[in-house]
């Protein structure tokens, strides 16, 4: 096996932060065609094309991806072994880049993304949206893995693996009674909703899909407070009022603790799942792994 050119890599690595053999050839002082030649050459000695060329738009293959994450690696190595030398310090990282689709908790979060955050080799990029952002961006390669509520199906252009890693039943949740009244601090799940005040998930939640068709089959309409999409803010919502809220015990674990919130009856049928999802790849990132093989086995909450 040939020795890889670092030469043509440079070149690659201009070409990819530029998105333009044009522009490239004119900051490295090369003509086009000769920037084009060593492109291929090195394309030829990986094994792999590096750039899909639609329309004389260059856009990065998966194996480009990777190429392109080596490359940013091996030139930040460079400027890191320059620094050492002159200032006795290195700071070599792996970078881990993971989608959170917004509604997910943050304490699930961190349970799931802690057994890396304590590494010095490591660098972790937490990027935040919707789940059809996040999966745009998986099979764009910019994100590694997606933290979930809800799995991905399988479709024809992509092949996406949901690991369920956890799963809580959920809970109804308020402040406690105020101190002088009779209110019980156990509900009666769902006879006690009649004409109850909540706060609940977004209608386009799965949580809030099976508790409206509970309510449904028993005939009750609670008058519902607000309707909240982001967990961080149903959890503020349950701190701020005296109303119910349907949330999994996981997003106000420290408020139960501190008695700031009580657990007003837990609800069986419904249960919140957690998913880490990632595609089929060829060059997977290991630090996914690695995190896949952590969270076996281990209590998330």
């Amino acid at each position: 096996m040939r020795p890889l050119n670092f030469h043509h890599l440079r070149y690659f690595w201009a070409i990819a932060h530029e998105k333009s053999l044009t522009r490239a050839a004119v900051k490295l002082h090369v003509s086009q065609s000769a920037l084009s030649i060593q492109l291929r050459q090195l394309e030829g000695a990986l094994g792999h094309a590096l750039f899909d060329r639609q329309n004389r738009a260059l856009k990065l293959t998966e194996a480009g991806r990777i190429a392109l994450s080596h490359a940013d690696e091996i030139f930040r190595a460079g400027d890191e072994l320059r620094n050492t030398l002159q200032t006795g310090r290195t700071s070599a990282r792996q970078v881990l880049r993971v989608g959170s689709v917004a509604t997910l908790s943050r304490n699930f979060q961190f349970r799931f993304l802690q057994p890396l955050m304590a590494r010095n080799d490591v660098e972790l990029v937490v990027r935040s949206g919707s789940m059809r952002e996040l999966t745009q961006q998986l099979r764009a390669h910019t994100v590694d893995v997606v933290l979930a509520n809800q799995p991905v199906p399988r479709d024809a252009d992509a092949t996406w693996h949901s690991h369920l890693l956890a799963e809580q039943a959920v809970s109804l949740v308020s402040r406690p009674p105020r101190v002088g009244t009779k209110q019980r601090t156990k509900l009666k799940f769902p006879d006690d909703l009649v004409d109850a005040d909540i706060v609940l998930p977004g209608s386009g939640s799965d949580l809030r899909a099976g508790f409206d068709r509970i309510m449904d089959a028993a005939g009750i309409r609670p008058r519902i407070v607000a309707e909240v999409d982001d967990m961080a803010m149903l959890r503020l919502m349950a701190r701020a009022t005296r109303a119910l809220t349907l949330v999994p015990a996981v997003v106000v674990r420290d408020e139960l603790k501190a008695k700031i919130l009580i657990e007003r009856c837990k609800i069986p049928e419904l249960q919140e799942r957690f998913y880490a999802i990632t595609p089929t790849r060829r060059f997977p990132n290991t630090l996914v792994r690695e995190l896949l093989e952590a969270s076996r086995g281990k209590v998330m909450f």
